[in-house]
Protein backbone atom coordinates (compact mmCIF):
# COMPACT_ATOMS: atom_id res chain seq x y z
CA UNK A 1 0.00 0.00 0.00
CA UNK A 2 3.09 2.65 0.51
CA UNK A 3 3.53 2.41 -3.36
CA UNK A 4 -0.08 3.50 -4.48
CA UNK A 5 1.04 6.75 -5.17
CA UNK A 6 3.80 6.13 -7.28
CA UNK A 7 1.55 2.92 -8.61
CA UNK A 8 -0.34 6.41 -10.28
CA UNK A 9 2.79 7.58 -12.12
CA UNK A 10 3.40 3.73 -12.99
CA UNK A 11 0.06 3.18 -14.29
CA UNK A 12 -0.94 7.19 -15.58
CA UNK A 13 1.56 9.44 -16.26
CA UNK A 14 4.65 7.72 -17.10
CA UNK A 15 3.06 5.88 -20.05
CA UNK A 16 2.20 8.41 -21.67
CA UNK A 17 5.59 10.51 -21.38
CA UNK A 18 6.67 7.77 -23.01
CA UNK A 19 4.45 7.47 -25.89
CA UNK A 20 4.87 11.04 -26.69
CA UNK A 21 8.54 10.86 -26.29
CA UNK A 22 8.45 8.12 -28.85
CA UNK A 23 6.47 9.99 -31.05
CA UNK A 24 8.65 13.21 -30.86
CA UNK A 25 11.58 11.39 -30.53
CA UNK A 26 12.67 12.34 -34.17
CA UNK A 27 11.32 15.77 -34.10
CA UNK A 28 13.07 16.91 -30.54
CA UNK A 29 16.10 19.36 -31.42
CA UNK A 30 18.01 20.52 -28.47
CA UNK A 31 15.90 23.61 -28.53
CA UNK A 32 12.94 21.77 -27.60
CA UNK A 33 14.82 19.88 -24.75
CA UNK A 34 15.89 23.50 -23.18
CA UNK A 35 12.72 24.91 -23.44
CA UNK A 36 10.87 21.72 -21.69
CA UNK A 37 13.46 21.89 -18.94
CA UNK A 38 13.39 25.39 -18.64
CA UNK A 39 9.41 24.72 -17.98
CA UNK A 40 9.86 22.08 -15.75
CA UNK A 41 12.62 23.75 -13.87
CA UNK A 42 9.68 26.96 -13.37
CA UNK A 43 6.67 24.95 -12.68
CA UNK A 44 8.96 23.03 -9.99
CA UNK A 45 9.66 25.99 -8.21
CA UNK A 46 7.12 28.04 -8.21
CA UNK A 47 5.09 24.96 -7.15
CA UNK A 48 7.02 23.85 -4.62
CA UNK A 49 6.85 26.37 -1.94
CA UNK A 50 2.69 26.83 -2.86
CA UNK A 51 2.10 22.78 -2.50
CA UNK A 52 3.83 22.97 1.26
CA UNK A 53 1.71 25.30 2.43
CA UNK A 54 -1.11 23.51 1.68
CA UNK A 55 0.10 20.00 3.06
CA UNK A 56 1.89 22.26 5.99
CA UNK A 57 -2.12 23.67 6.93
CA UNK A 58 -3.78 20.32 6.21
CA UNK A 59 -5.37 21.51 3.20
CA UNK A 60 -3.83 18.30 1.60
CA UNK A 61 -3.10 15.07 3.14
CA UNK A 62 -1.56 11.62 1.80
CA UNK A 63 -2.26 8.84 4.01
CA UNK A 64 1.12 6.98 5.20
CA UNK A 65 0.61 3.65 3.85
CA UNK A 66 -0.64 5.35 0.33
CA UNK A 67 3.48 7.57 -0.25
CA UNK A 68 7.07 5.67 -0.28
CA UNK A 69 8.48 8.01 2.85
CA UNK A 70 10.38 10.67 1.41
CA UNK A 71 9.57 14.12 1.52
CA UNK A 72 10.91 17.84 0.76
CA UNK A 73 9.58 20.94 2.70
CA UNK A 74 6.52 18.30 3.78
CA UNK A 75 5.95 17.22 0.06
CA UNK A 76 6.06 13.62 -1.03
CA UNK A 77 8.70 12.35 -3.49
CA UNK A 78 5.62 11.26 -5.77
CA UNK A 79 3.89 14.71 -5.57
CA UNK A 80 7.18 16.53 -6.71
CA UNK A 81 7.23 14.37 -9.71
CA UNK A 82 4.24 15.20 -10.12
CA UNK A 83 5.45 18.42 -10.57
CA UNK A 84 7.63 17.40 -13.47
CA UNK A 85 5.87 14.91 -15.36
CA UNK A 86 2.45 17.12 -15.35
CA UNK A 87 5.00 19.81 -17.51
CA UNK A 88 7.03 17.43 -19.42
CA UNK A 89 3.61 15.83 -20.54
CA UNK A 90 1.60 18.96 -21.82
CA UNK A 91 5.16 20.54 -23.35
CA UNK A 92 5.95 17.37 -25.21
CA UNK A 93 2.17 18.11 -26.84
CA UNK A 94 2.52 21.64 -27.22
CA UNK A 95 5.76 21.33 -29.17
CA UNK A 96 4.02 18.16 -31.47
CA UNK A 97 1.56 20.21 -32.05
CA UNK A 98 3.42 23.75 -32.89
CA UNK A 99 6.25 21.63 -34.87
CA UNK A 100 4.39 22.71 -38.01
CA UNK A 101 4.09 26.04 -37.21
CA UNK A 102 6.83 29.40 -37.74
CA UNK A 103 5.85 31.47 -34.72
CA UNK A 104 7.62 34.25 -36.31
CA UNK A 105 4.70 34.74 -38.78
CA UNK A 106 2.33 35.50 -35.45
CA UNK A 107 3.64 37.98 -34.14
CA UNK A 108 2.34 41.23 -33.86
CA UNK A 109 1.67 44.56 -31.48
CA UNK A 110 -1.35 46.61 -30.91
CA UNK A 111 -1.30 48.76 -34.02
CA UNK A 112 -1.82 45.93 -36.23
CA UNK A 113 -3.78 43.86 -33.89
CA UNK A 114 -7.72 43.77 -34.69
CA UNK A 115 -9.92 45.66 -32.69
CA UNK A 116 -11.79 41.82 -31.40
CA UNK A 117 -7.85 40.99 -30.92
CA UNK A 118 -7.86 43.83 -28.38
CA UNK A 119 -11.54 43.38 -26.71
CA UNK A 120 -10.36 39.75 -26.49
CA UNK A 121 -6.68 40.47 -24.45
CA UNK A 122 -8.98 43.74 -22.52
CA UNK A 123 -11.64 40.92 -21.52
CA UNK A 124 -8.67 37.89 -20.18
CA UNK A 125 -6.26 40.94 -18.03
CA UNK A 126 -10.37 41.85 -16.65
CA UNK A 127 -11.05 38.31 -15.95
CA UNK A 128 -8.01 37.34 -14.08
CA UNK A 129 -7.49 39.99 -11.99
CA UNK A 130 -11.13 39.59 -10.71
CA UNK A 131 -10.22 35.93 -10.37
CA UNK A 132 -7.05 37.34 -8.13
CA UNK A 133 -9.72 39.21 -6.31
CA UNK A 134 -12.21 36.82 -5.35
CA UNK A 135 -9.04 34.30 -4.54
CA UNK A 136 -7.91 36.74 -2.41
CA UNK A 137 -11.68 37.31 -0.50
CA UNK A 138 -11.88 33.62 -0.36
CA UNK A 139 -8.51 33.05 1.45
CA UNK A 140 -9.31 35.90 4.21
CA UNK A 141 -12.87 34.38 4.65
CA UNK A 142 -11.18 30.67 5.49
CA UNK A 143 -13.47 28.11 5.64
CA UNK A 144 -15.04 25.90 2.91
CA UNK A 145 -13.38 28.18 -0.07
CA UNK A 146 -9.62 27.90 1.01
CA UNK A 147 -8.69 25.30 -1.52
CA UNK A 148 -10.17 27.39 -4.08
CA UNK A 149 -9.14 31.24 -3.17
CA UNK A 150 -5.18 29.42 -2.52
CA UNK A 151 -4.89 28.17 -6.65
CA UNK A 152 -6.48 31.29 -8.04
CA UNK A 153 -4.50 33.52 -5.62
CA UNK A 154 -1.09 31.35 -6.66
CA UNK A 155 -1.79 30.33 -10.59
CA UNK A 156 -3.91 33.88 -11.70
CA UNK A 157 -0.83 36.33 -11.46
CA UNK A 158 1.65 34.34 -13.03
CA UNK A 159 -1.22 33.59 -15.74
CA UNK A 160 -1.69 36.97 -15.70
CA UNK A 161 1.82 38.37 -16.85
CA UNK A 162 1.83 35.47 -19.96
CA UNK A 163 -1.31 36.66 -21.05
CA UNK A 164 -0.23 40.48 -20.83
CA UNK A 165 3.44 39.89 -22.20
CA UNK A 166 2.11 37.10 -25.27
CA UNK A 167 -1.97 38.26 -25.70
CA UNK A 168 -1.91 39.44 -29.04
CA UNK A 169 0.62 36.66 -30.61
CA UNK A 170 -1.37 33.61 -28.25
CA UNK A 171 -4.54 34.92 -29.64
CA UNK A 172 -3.30 34.78 -33.98
CA UNK A 173 -1.95 30.95 -32.77
CA UNK A 174 -4.15 28.34 -34.24
CA UNK A 175 -6.70 27.65 -31.70
CA UNK A 176 -5.61 23.81 -31.95
CA UNK A 177 -1.88 24.60 -30.89
CA UNK A 178 -3.00 26.04 -27.98
CA UNK A 179 -6.38 24.92 -26.78
CA UNK A 180 -5.16 21.14 -27.10
CA UNK A 181 -2.53 20.69 -25.09
CA UNK A 182 -4.47 22.64 -22.35
CA UNK A 183 -7.62 20.36 -21.98
CA UNK A 184 -6.26 16.61 -23.72
CA UNK A 185 -3.68 16.71 -20.90
CA UNK A 186 -6.16 18.33 -18.06
CA UNK A 187 -8.98 15.80 -18.80
CA UNK A 188 -6.87 13.08 -18.63
CA UNK A 189 -5.73 14.15 -15.59
CA UNK A 190 -9.13 14.51 -14.09
CA UNK A 191 -10.00 11.01 -15.01
CA UNK A 192 -6.35 9.89 -12.92
CA UNK A 193 -7.50 12.45 -10.24
CA UNK A 194 -10.90 10.88 -9.64
CA UNK A 195 -9.37 7.30 -9.53
CA UNK A 196 -7.04 8.38 -6.97
CA UNK A 197 -9.27 10.16 -5.04
CA UNK A 198 -11.48 7.05 -4.91
CA UNK A 199 -8.46 4.97 -3.73
CA UNK A 200 -7.76 7.56 -1.15
CA UNK A 201 -4.00 8.22 -2.49
CA UNK A 202 -4.34 11.80 -1.61
CA UNK A 203 -7.44 13.83 -0.06
CA UNK A 204 -8.76 17.32 0.37
CA UNK A 205 -9.57 17.95 3.70
CA UNK A 206 -13.25 18.75 4.35
CA UNK A 207 -13.41 21.87 5.93
CA UNK A 208 -11.45 23.92 2.92
CA UNK A 209 -13.52 22.75 0.01
CA UNK A 210 -16.48 23.66 -0.88
CA UNK A 211 -18.31 19.83 -1.68
CA UNK A 212 -18.95 20.05 -4.98
CA UNK A 213 -18.16 17.40 -7.42
CA UNK A 214 -17.68 17.43 -11.31
CA UNK A 215 -18.58 13.33 -11.30
CA UNK A 216 -17.61 10.91 -8.98
CA UNK A 217 -14.89 11.72 -6.58
CA UNK A 218 -13.58 14.57 -8.63
CA UNK A 219 -13.51 17.38 -6.36
CA UNK A 220 -14.20 21.22 -8.56
CA UNK A 221 -11.04 22.33 -6.47
CA UNK A 222 -9.08 19.38 -8.30
CA UNK A 223 -10.29 20.01 -11.43
CA UNK A 224 -9.95 23.97 -11.36
CA UNK A 225 -6.22 23.12 -10.54
CA UNK A 226 -5.61 20.88 -13.40
CA UNK A 227 -7.17 23.47 -16.03
CA UNK A 228 -4.56 26.16 -14.70
CA UNK A 229 -1.83 24.20 -14.38
CA UNK A 230 -1.72 23.01 -18.22
CA UNK A 231 -2.97 26.67 -18.94
CA UNK A 232 -0.30 28.11 -17.36
CA UNK A 233 2.12 25.03 -18.59
CA UNK A 234 0.79 26.21 -22.40
CA UNK A 235 1.34 30.39 -21.83
CA UNK A 236 4.61 29.76 -20.38
CA UNK A 237 5.70 27.46 -23.77
CA UNK A 238 3.40 30.13 -25.99
CA UNK A 239 6.02 33.19 -23.97
CA UNK A 240 8.81 31.41 -24.91
CA UNK A 241 8.12 30.98 -28.44
CA UNK A 242 6.86 34.69 -28.57
CA UNK A 243 10.91 35.34 -27.18
CA UNK A 244 12.63 33.21 -30.01
CA UNK A 245 9.82 34.67 -32.75
CA UNK A 246 11.49 37.99 -31.91
CA UNK A 247 15.12 36.77 -32.04
CA UNK A 248 14.55 35.12 -35.27
CA UNK A 249 12.96 38.13 -36.97
CA UNK A 250 15.00 40.77 -35.43
CA UNK A 251 18.73 39.64 -37.06
CA UNK A 252 20.15 43.09 -37.42
CA UNK A 253 19.26 43.89 -32.78
CA UNK A 254 20.07 40.19 -32.24
CA UNK A 255 22.76 39.33 -34.64
CA UNK A 256 24.41 36.92 -32.35
CA UNK A 257 21.35 34.75 -30.61
CA UNK A 258 22.76 31.29 -30.42
CA UNK A 259 20.02 28.29 -31.38
CA UNK A 260 19.71 27.75 -27.64
CA UNK A 261 19.60 31.68 -26.57
CA UNK A 262 20.65 32.52 -22.63
CA UNK A 263 17.38 32.87 -20.21
CA UNK A 264 18.63 36.65 -20.10
CA UNK A 265 18.57 37.06 -23.66
CA UNK A 266 15.12 35.05 -24.02
CA UNK A 267 13.64 37.94 -21.24
CA UNK A 268 14.85 40.73 -23.13
CA UNK A 269 13.39 39.61 -26.18
CA UNK A 270 10.15 38.84 -24.79
CA UNK A 271 9.87 42.26 -22.73
CA UNK A 272 10.98 43.86 -26.25
CA UNK A 273 8.29 46.77 -27.09
CA UNK A 274 6.12 45.34 -29.57
CA UNK A 275 6.05 48.95 -31.25
CA UNK A 276 9.16 48.33 -31.94
CA UNK A 277 8.78 44.69 -33.98
CA UNK A 278 9.32 44.93 -37.56
CA UNK A 279 6.49 44.34 -38.83
CA UNK A 280 7.30 44.73 -42.83
CA UNK A 281 9.50 41.57 -42.09
CA UNK A 282 6.90 39.83 -40.14
CA UNK A 283 4.58 40.65 -42.88
CA UNK A 284 6.95 39.47 -45.72
CA UNK A 285 7.31 35.92 -43.52
CA UNK A 286 3.50 35.45 -43.49
CA UNK A 287 3.75 36.35 -47.37
CA UNK A 288 6.17 33.93 -47.82
CA UNK A 289 4.75 31.26 -45.77
CA UNK A 290 1.47 31.19 -47.89
CA UNK A 291 2.76 31.17 -50.91
CA UNK A 292 5.14 27.92 -50.10
CA UNK A 293 1.80 26.71 -48.25
CA UNK A 294 -0.05 26.94 -51.67
CA UNK A 295 3.09 26.06 -53.85
CA UNK A 296 4.38 22.78 -52.02
CA UNK A 297 3.36 20.78 -49.80
CA UNK A 298 6.31 18.42 -48.91
CA UNK A 299 8.45 21.25 -48.70
CA UNK A 300 6.40 22.78 -46.31
CA UNK A 301 5.92 19.98 -43.92
CA UNK A 302 9.66 19.44 -44.58
CA UNK A 303 10.43 23.23 -43.42
CA UNK A 304 8.63 22.51 -40.18
CA UNK A 305 11.69 21.06 -39.18
CA UNK A 306 14.22 23.06 -39.45
CA UNK A 307 15.74 25.64 -36.84
CA UNK A 308 14.78 29.16 -36.20
CA UNK A 309 16.36 31.43 -38.43
CA UNK A 310 17.82 28.91 -41.37
CA UNK A 311 13.81 28.21 -41.35
CA UNK A 312 12.81 31.72 -42.13
CA UNK A 313 15.66 32.10 -44.70
CA UNK A 314 14.91 29.04 -46.61
CA UNK A 315 11.39 29.83 -46.74
CA UNK A 316 12.03 33.65 -48.05
CA UNK A 317 14.29 31.74 -50.57
CA UNK A 318 11.78 28.97 -52.53
CA UNK A 319 8.59 31.01 -52.07
CA UNK A 320 8.78 33.32 -54.92
CA UNK A 321 5.74 33.22 -57.43
CA UNK A 322 5.87 36.08 -59.77
CA UNK A 323 7.08 34.21 -63.09
CA UNK A 324 5.04 30.95 -62.27
CA UNK A 325 1.68 33.11 -61.95
CA UNK A 326 2.23 35.23 -65.18
CA UNK A 327 -0.60 34.94 -67.63
CA UNK A 328 1.04 36.38 -70.23
CA UNK A 329 4.78 35.52 -72.00
CA UNK A 330 5.67 39.61 -72.14
CA UNK A 331 4.07 39.67 -68.55
CA UNK A 332 6.64 37.30 -67.25
CA UNK A 333 9.60 38.48 -69.42
CA UNK A 334 8.65 41.77 -67.92
CA UNK A 335 8.92 39.89 -64.43
CA UNK A 336 12.47 38.51 -65.52
CA UNK A 337 13.99 41.80 -66.34
CA UNK A 338 12.79 43.32 -63.27
CA UNK A 339 14.14 40.40 -61.66
CA UNK A 340 17.75 40.75 -63.19
CA UNK A 341 17.37 44.30 -62.28
CA UNK A 342 17.20 43.46 -58.76
CA UNK A 343 20.42 41.57 -58.74
CA UNK A 344 21.89 43.71 -60.78
CA UNK A 345 20.97 46.53 -58.21
CA UNK A 346 22.28 43.75 -54.89
CA UNK A 347 25.21 42.39 -56.56
CA UNK A 348 26.70 45.02 -59.33
CA UNK A 349 27.33 43.41 -62.76
CA UNK A 350 30.54 41.70 -61.33
CA UNK A 351 28.18 39.46 -59.02
CA UNK A 352 29.79 41.33 -55.90
CA UNK A 353 27.42 41.92 -52.88
CA UNK A 354 26.70 46.11 -52.99
CA UNK A 355 25.26 47.51 -49.51
CA UNK A 356 22.70 50.02 -51.25
CA UNK A 357 19.18 48.81 -49.55
CA UNK A 358 17.80 52.40 -50.53
CA UNK A 359 18.00 52.21 -53.96
CA UNK A 360 17.03 48.40 -53.37
CA UNK A 361 14.03 49.20 -51.56
CA UNK A 362 12.93 52.17 -54.32
CA UNK A 363 13.47 49.95 -57.23
CA UNK A 364 11.72 47.13 -55.32
CA UNK A 365 8.89 49.80 -54.60
CA UNK A 366 8.40 51.10 -57.92
CA UNK A 367 8.61 47.80 -60.06
CA UNK A 368 7.03 44.83 -57.92
CA UNK A 369 3.67 44.49 -56.28
CA UNK A 370 2.78 45.17 -52.92
CA UNK A 371 2.92 41.12 -52.54
CA UNK A 372 6.14 40.20 -53.40
CA UNK A 373 7.96 43.37 -52.18
CA UNK A 374 8.75 42.36 -48.31
CA UNK A 375 10.16 38.32 -49.71
CA UNK A 376 12.52 40.75 -52.01
CA UNK A 377 13.30 42.62 -49.63
CA UNK A 378 13.84 40.12 -46.98
CA UNK A 379 15.87 37.78 -49.23
CA UNK A 380 19.09 37.20 -47.95
CA UNK A 381 21.65 37.91 -50.41
CA UNK A 382 24.42 39.10 -47.91
CA UNK A 383 24.42 35.02 -47.60
CA UNK A 384 23.75 34.00 -50.96
CA UNK A 385 26.31 34.01 -54.43
CA UNK A 386 24.79 35.77 -57.26
CA UNK A 387 25.59 32.75 -59.65
CA UNK A 388 22.95 30.46 -58.97
CA UNK A 389 20.50 32.70 -58.92
CA UNK A 390 20.64 34.05 -62.31
CA UNK A 391 20.91 30.33 -63.65
CA UNK A 392 17.45 30.65 -61.79
CA UNK A 393 16.32 33.11 -64.29
CA UNK A 394 17.60 31.62 -67.77
CA UNK A 395 15.49 28.70 -66.18
CA UNK A 396 12.41 31.47 -66.42
CA UNK A 397 13.47 32.15 -69.70
CA UNK A 398 13.23 28.19 -70.61
CA UNK A 399 10.39 28.06 -69.38
CA UNK A 400 8.67 30.98 -71.99
CA UNK A 401 10.59 29.23 -74.94
CA UNK A 402 7.32 27.27 -75.17
CA UNK A 403 5.57 30.55 -75.89
CA UNK A 404 7.33 31.15 -78.57
CA UNK A 405 7.99 27.46 -79.77
CA UNK A 406 3.60 27.92 -80.01
CA UNK A 407 1.50 24.58 -79.53
CA UNK A 408 2.04 23.75 -83.53
CA UNK A 409 5.53 24.16 -83.86
CA UNK A 410 7.62 20.46 -84.17
CA UNK A 411 10.30 22.74 -82.22
CA UNK A 412 10.34 22.42 -78.18
CA UNK A 413 13.12 23.42 -76.14
CA UNK A 414 13.78 20.58 -74.41
CA UNK A 415 15.33 18.20 -77.09
CA UNK A 416 17.40 15.74 -75.70
CA UNK A 417 18.61 14.38 -72.37
CA UNK A 418 21.53 17.52 -72.42
CA UNK A 419 18.82 20.12 -72.60
CA UNK A 420 16.51 18.32 -69.56
CA UNK A 421 19.53 18.05 -67.69
CA UNK A 422 20.42 21.98 -68.24
CA UNK A 423 16.67 22.99 -67.33
CA UNK A 424 16.98 20.83 -64.38
CA UNK A 425 20.41 22.52 -63.44
CA UNK A 426 19.07 25.53 -64.03
CA UNK A 427 15.40 25.54 -62.07
CA UNK A 428 16.28 23.09 -59.39
CA UNK A 429 19.88 22.62 -58.57
CA UNK A 430 20.47 26.19 -58.30
CA UNK A 431 17.52 26.25 -55.39
CA UNK A 432 19.35 23.06 -53.73
CA UNK A 433 22.94 24.85 -53.95
CA UNK A 434 21.10 28.14 -52.69
CA UNK A 435 19.72 26.03 -49.68
CA UNK A 436 23.36 24.69 -49.02
CA UNK A 437 24.53 28.10 -48.44
CA UNK A 438 22.55 29.16 -45.92
CA UNK A 439 22.89 25.83 -44.31
CA UNK A 440 26.67 26.06 -43.84
CA UNK A 441 25.81 29.96 -42.66
CA UNK A 442 23.60 29.21 -39.82
CA UNK A 443 24.92 25.81 -38.65
CA UNK A 444 26.81 25.94 -35.10
CA UNK A 445 28.94 23.47 -36.89
CA UNK A 446 31.45 24.78 -39.54
CA UNK A 447 32.34 22.44 -42.24
CA UNK A 448 35.84 22.22 -44.00
CA UNK A 449 35.58 23.57 -47.68
CA UNK A 450 36.25 20.45 -49.43
CA UNK A 451 33.04 18.86 -47.67
CA UNK A 452 31.53 22.15 -48.51
CA UNK A 453 31.86 21.64 -52.34
CA UNK A 454 30.93 17.86 -52.26
CA UNK A 455 28.40 18.72 -50.60
CA UNK A 456 27.26 22.00 -53.41
CA UNK A 457 28.17 19.10 -56.27
CA UNK A 458 25.43 16.59 -54.51
CA UNK A 459 22.88 19.14 -54.04
CA UNK A 460 23.05 20.17 -57.53
CA UNK A 461 22.58 16.18 -58.65
CA UNK A 462 19.72 15.95 -56.06
CA UNK A 463 18.35 18.74 -58.44
CA UNK A 464 18.20 16.99 -61.13
CA UNK A 465 16.12 13.89 -59.15
CA UNK A 466 13.52 16.47 -57.64
CA UNK A 467 13.31 18.18 -61.19
CA UNK A 468 12.55 15.03 -63.25
CA UNK A 469 9.99 14.11 -60.65
CA UNK A 470 8.32 17.63 -60.94
CA UNK A 471 8.39 17.01 -64.43
CA UNK A 472 6.62 12.82 -64.28
CA UNK A 473 4.07 14.29 -62.30
CA UNK A 474 2.93 17.41 -63.88
CA UNK A 475 3.01 16.13 -67.47
CA UNK A 476 -1.31 16.97 -67.20
CA UNK A 477 -0.69 20.34 -65.74
CA UNK A 478 1.99 21.09 -68.39
CA UNK A 479 0.49 19.72 -71.36
CA UNK A 480 -2.65 22.18 -70.28
CA UNK A 481 -0.19 24.82 -70.48
CA UNK A 482 0.79 23.67 -73.96
CA UNK A 483 4.35 22.63 -72.71
CA UNK A 484 5.89 19.27 -73.14
CA UNK A 485 8.81 18.79 -70.61
CA UNK A 486 9.41 15.17 -71.86
CA UNK A 487 12.64 14.94 -74.59
CA UNK A 488 11.23 15.52 -78.11
CA UNK A 489 13.74 12.42 -78.86
CA UNK A 490 12.20 10.43 -76.41
CA UNK A 491 8.99 10.81 -77.75
CA UNK A 492 10.29 10.38 -81.74
CA UNK A 493 11.33 6.88 -80.46
CA UNK A 494 7.53 6.16 -79.51
CA UNK A 495 6.19 7.68 -82.64
CA UNK A 496 4.94 10.52 -80.97
CA UNK A 497 5.31 14.45 -81.29
CA UNK A 498 4.84 16.82 -78.67
CA UNK A 499 1.77 17.90 -79.89
CA UNK A 500 0.50 14.41 -79.16
CA UNK A 501 1.17 14.97 -75.63
CA UNK A 502 -0.78 18.42 -75.70
CA UNK A 503 -3.39 16.50 -77.42
CA UNK A 504 -3.58 13.48 -75.15
CA UNK A 505 -1.33 13.59 -72.14
CA UNK A 506 -2.99 10.50 -70.87
CA UNK A 507 -2.26 8.03 -73.68
CA UNK A 508 -0.68 4.55 -72.45
CA UNK A 509 3.30 5.95 -74.46
CA UNK A 510 2.92 8.43 -71.78
CA UNK A 511 2.82 6.90 -69.03
CA UNK A 512 5.91 4.62 -69.97
CA UNK A 513 7.87 7.57 -70.68
CA UNK A 514 6.60 9.05 -67.01
CA UNK A 515 7.81 5.44 -66.01
CA UNK A 516 11.55 6.05 -67.77
CA UNK A 517 12.09 9.81 -66.59
CA UNK A 518 11.06 8.64 -63.17
CA UNK A 519 13.97 6.01 -63.61
CA UNK A 520 16.73 8.94 -64.29
CA UNK A 521 15.51 10.51 -61.65
CA UNK A 522 15.95 7.74 -59.03
CA UNK A 523 19.20 7.11 -60.88
CA UNK A 524 20.29 10.92 -60.07
CA UNK A 525 18.68 10.56 -56.23
CA UNK A 526 21.38 7.40 -55.23
CA UNK A 527 24.02 9.15 -57.16
CA UNK A 528 23.97 11.59 -54.36
CA UNK A 529 21.96 10.42 -51.35
CA UNK A 530 24.47 9.32 -49.44
CA UNK A 531 26.51 12.37 -49.72
CA UNK A 532 24.06 13.86 -47.50
CA UNK A 533 25.16 11.60 -44.33
CA UNK A 534 28.60 14.19 -43.92
CA UNK A 535 26.08 17.56 -43.69
CA UNK A 536 26.39 18.74 -39.77
CA UNK A 537 23.90 16.53 -37.76
CA UNK A 538 21.60 19.61 -37.11
CA UNK A 539 19.86 20.03 -40.38
CA UNK A 540 21.17 16.66 -42.12
CA UNK A 541 17.39 15.53 -40.98
CA UNK A 542 15.50 18.36 -42.25
CA UNK A 543 17.52 18.08 -45.14
CA UNK A 544 16.74 14.50 -45.81
CA UNK A 545 13.55 15.00 -45.00
CA UNK A 546 13.06 17.71 -47.60
CA UNK A 547 14.64 15.13 -50.48
CA UNK A 548 12.52 11.99 -49.14
CA UNK A 549 9.27 13.84 -49.05
CA UNK A 550 9.78 15.19 -52.62
CA UNK A 551 11.33 12.02 -53.86
CA UNK A 552 7.91 10.44 -52.32
CA UNK A 553 5.93 12.03 -55.26
CA UNK A 554 8.07 10.00 -57.32
CA UNK A 555 7.52 6.75 -55.38
CA UNK A 556 4.08 7.40 -55.63
CA UNK A 557 3.78 7.82 -59.78
CA UNK A 558 5.51 4.80 -59.75
CA UNK A 559 3.03 2.66 -57.81
CA UNK A 560 -0.03 4.68 -58.99
CA UNK A 561 -0.90 5.15 -55.49
CA UNK A 562 -1.41 9.60 -55.72
CA UNK A 563 -4.19 11.01 -54.80
CA UNK A 564 -5.29 14.03 -56.57
CA UNK A 565 -4.35 17.15 -55.71
CA UNK A 566 -7.11 19.36 -53.93
CA UNK A 567 -5.54 22.72 -55.39
CA UNK A 568 -3.93 21.70 -58.80
CA UNK A 569 -5.80 19.63 -61.05
CA UNK A 570 -4.38 17.14 -62.66
CA UNK A 571 -1.29 16.53 -60.13
CA UNK A 572 -1.01 13.81 -57.79
CA UNK A 573 0.16 14.07 -54.35
CA UNK A 574 1.68 12.38 -51.61
CA UNK A 575 -0.86 11.37 -49.09
CA UNK A 576 -0.95 13.40 -46.24
CA UNK A 577 -0.44 10.65 -43.43
CA UNK A 578 2.32 8.84 -45.50
CA UNK A 579 3.86 12.26 -46.28
CA UNK A 580 4.18 12.24 -42.00
CA UNK A 581 5.42 8.90 -41.98
CA UNK A 582 8.34 9.82 -44.33
CA UNK A 583 9.05 12.58 -42.42
CA UNK A 584 8.86 10.93 -38.98
CA UNK A 585 11.07 7.51 -40.10
CA UNK A 586 13.92 9.87 -42.10
CA UNK A 587 14.56 12.01 -38.99
CA UNK A 588 14.30 9.14 -36.55
CA UNK A 589 17.13 7.12 -39.27
CA UNK A 590 18.69 10.70 -39.26
CA UNK A 591 18.69 10.86 -35.56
Amino acid sequence: MAYDYALVHLKYTIPVAGLLTFILRPLLTKLDLYKTVTLILVAFFATLPWDSYLIRHGVWTYPRDAIAGPRLLGVPAEELFFFVIQTYITSMLYILLNKPILHAQFLTNREEASPASRRIRTVGQVFLVGCIAVGTSLVIKGGEGTYLGLILMWACPFTLLTWSLSGYFLIKLPLICVATPILAPTIYLWVVDELALGRGTWAIESGTKLGWRLWGSLELEEAIFFLVTNTLIVFGLVAFDRGLAVLHTSPEQYSHASQTPSPGLLIKALLTDPAKYDMERVRGIRESVETLRRKSRSFYLASSTFPGRLRIDLILLVADDLVDESRTESEALGWIDKLTGYLQLEYGPKGQLLSSKRYVGAFVGKNFPIATRSALMLLPTDLLPSRPLYELLEGFKMDLSFTNAGPKSMQFPIKDEADLETYAQRVASTVGELCLWLVFHHCDTKLPKYKESILVTAAQTMGHALQYVNIARDVLVDANMGRVYLPTNWLKAENLTPQDIIRDPKQPKVEKLRQKLLDRAFKEYKRSRDTMNILPREVRGPLIVAVESYMEIGRVLGEKTGVPSKTRPGRATVPRSRRIWVAWKNLWAAS
